[in-house]
């Protein structure tokens, strides 16, 4: 029981007084960082696995570094958020949508689907999965640029096929 007398006579000298000096609360308020201005560039959203996220690349080598750099240098006035997360399939992804819809992107650059195939999950699986991130994230307004995958060879001529055309029929479907 002691224990609790001691915490507690601990956490009360914790708080700040309330008829503590104006002076010293002002100067505490003052020492406060400045809130830094809110970035209103449109955004540009990287949503992908391994490939965008940059696993095993140096931080600031990874191709959103170098798309946000080339952006700049042109005086194109956006803000790219990498949403790639090393090992995502597309059922990840789909889950994170309306993370990346809250951001309210004008462009999301999808690079998914890699470690579906390398999984071998069903080629069907990966086109829904697919086909809801592109119809969800062109209802948020977004335009999207969808990049298309293949597998190495060894998972079978059938099934890299079916795969690889997974992206051209949602492409021309979705016009993305």
């Amino acid at each position: 029981m002691w224990w609790f007398v001691l915490v507690a006579a601990v956490l009360a000298g914790c708080g700040e007084s309330k008829t503590a000096d104006p002076a010293a609360r002002e100067a505490k308020e003052e020492a406060a960082p400045a809130p830094q201005p809110v970035d209103t560039r449109p955004v540009i959203v990287a949503l992908g696995d391994s490939l965008t996220d940059g696993y095993g690349v140096p931080a600031g080598e990874k191709y959103t570094d170098y798309l946000q750099a080339a952006l700049d240098e042109k005086g194109l006035k956006y803000r790219v958020v990498n949403a790639g997360v090393s090992g995502d399939t597309t059922g990840n992804a789909l889950d994170r949508v309306p993370g990346v819809v809250a951001l309210d992107p004008v462009l999301v650059i999808l690079e998914i689907g890699g470690n579906d195939g390398l999984r071998g999950l069903p080629v069907e699986q990966t086109r829904q999965n697919l086909e809801e991130i592109v119809k969800q994230l062109q209802a948020s307004g977004a335009k999207v640029l969808l990049w298309s995958m293949t597998l190495p060879r060894n998972y079978g001529r059938k099934y890299v096929r079916e795969f690889e055309k997974v992206y051209e029929s949602i492409g021309r479907q979705y016009k993305v």
